[in-house]
């Protein structure tokens, strides 16, 4: 009897221990693997490390901070506009205005231009954590269309990811290298 219960207690904790054992290898694993829904389908998606997609994450980035610095569209109101001087200020404090003088940028702010970018190509140095852009700027005014090319290089330094710069990069040392003009074409009023 003695034998027979001590057999099969040690069944009982051999068991226990393996199941336990199993259920902590599967919870591991499955922390380790990431879903996406795509309507009520489940998607595996590999997970990666930031040094795995820094290219990708830098060349976003690097568009970005281009689209929103160089894209203006014409604003009336007050409020819009002391945005735009607020932005213009901030970007003269980090020097990427630096060549920019008060008067131009108050004729910007008030003329009805349209400013668009385009990226045609990014080169990033993951080495050196440097980076240039290659572009074109578009500048639309009641009388003319004009396009630029752009040619701007800089650095881009990691910074702690938060919910305004989801990347976690910040870009240093941003300097205008080429900005002439492509192409003007006079617009035809009616």
């Amino acid at each position: 009897m003695g034998i027979i219960c001590s057999a099969f207690l040690m069944g009982c904790i051999i068991i226990s221990v393996s199941s336990i054992w199993t259920a902590r290898c599967m919870v591991t694993d499955a922390q380790q693997k990431v879903y996406v829904l795509d309507g009520n389908v489940p998607i595996l998606v590999n997970r990666t490390t930031m040094e795995e997609t820094l290219d990708v994450e830098a060349k976003s980035h690097i568009e970005m901070f281009h689209h929103y610095s160089l894209r203006l569209l014409p604003m009336t109101s007050t409020s819009a506009i002391r945005w735009r001087r607020r932005c213009i200020w901030s970007m003269k404090l980090v020097g990427a205005v630096h060549t920019l003088k008060e008067r131009l940028l108050q004729h910007i702010m008030g003329t009805s231009a349209v400013f668009s970018i385009f990226c045609d190509s990014i080169k990033f140095n993951k080495e050196k954590m440097e980076f240039t852009y290659y572009g074109r700027q578009r500048i639309e005014r009641r009388s003319n269309i004009l396009m630029r090319e752009l040619v701007t290089a800089g650095q881009v330094k990691r910074v702690p990811r938060t919910e305004n710069n989801p990347h976690g990069l910040l870009i240093t040392n941003w300097r205008t290298l080429l900005n002439k003009d492509i192409e003007q074409k006079s617009k035809s009023n009616f």
